[in-house]
């Protein structure tokens, strides 16, 4: 599995270039690709977003939240608040969700790096 992030998921709707975006499209031509629920919600979140669309996002397989899991990402945040590092909610939420199911996240957002160093989460990366 591979977990795509919105900005690589974003990308790949707008027919951008880059290794992510190439990632995007195998994920989901093998079956493999998968959202978290904080990714559908930002995905969800765009008001011109067409119902086309919204259907093939709600379509897209999504981790389930599992017991403990905002404790976790609770922990985890103040993880990387402690070492002086920036910690989105967003992101903290999105990186607990690949943690919990040992999956990779495919991203352009470079603000993973963090999570990556601190907590090993495994990111495959796009071009900015």
């Amino acid at each position: 599995m591979l977990c795509i992030d919105t900005s690589s998921f974003i990308a790949y709707l707008e027919g951008d270039r880059g290794e992510d975006v190439e990632l995007v499209d195998k994920a989901f031509s093998d079956q493999v690709g998968v959202l978290s629920p904080v990714i559908v919600t930002e995905l969800l979140s765009d008001p011109q977003l067409s119902s086309t669309l919204r259907r093939d996002i709600l379509g897209i397989p999504v981790l389930p939240i599992t017991d403990g899991y905002w404790e976790r990402a609770g922990l985890l945040r103040a993880k990387i608040q402690h070492r002086g590092h920036r910690a989105k909610l967003a992101d903290t939420l999105i990186t607990q969700s690949c943690l919990d199911y040992n999956v990779s996240l495919v991203t352009r957002d470079r603000d993973f790096r963090v999570f990556k160093q601190v907590a090993g989460l495994r990111i495959l990366e796009g071009s900015l």
